[in-house]
């Protein structure tokens, strides 16, 4: 298996390639991918810090010794949350998907169908 993609032009070569296979691609759309891919780099390097540099540390101590939670963690979950709503507008989850009312990949709407001729 190929390792994922990590870098914001892969990332959103491959996300433009996820949105024609779902049917749901349009070049209008490029500049929503363009964040959404900058987002998932961003994510992509942030849990890389989290992973090697914090040792999964959760909470972190403030001055007054109280705990809260780490500033990269926190980081982490705001950017989790924008992948999901850019997510949800570029029609690439399955909540998207079961909610939208596009047809099936590879199943042509009624409409088309009758616009190319097909049986």
């Amino acid at each position: 298996m190929a390792a994922p993609a990590t870098t914001k032009a892969t990332i959103k070569t491959q996300t433009v390639k996820d949105m024609k296979k779902l049917g749901v691609y349009r070049p209008e759309y490029d500049r929503l991918i363009d964040i959404y891919a900058g987002l998932w780099e961003q994510y992509h390097r942030l849990m890389k810090d989290y992973d090697t540099g914090t040792g999964y540390k959760y909470a972190a101590k403030t001055g007054d010794d109280s705990v809260k939670r780490s500033p990269l963690v926190a980081t982490i979950e705001a950017v989790r949350r924008d992948i999901l709503a850019y997510s949800d507008r570029l029609c690439l989850n399955p909540k998207t998907e079961r909610d939208s009312k596009l047809p099936p990949p590879g199943k042509r709407s009624k409409l088309e169908e009758a616009l190319r001729g097909d049986p």
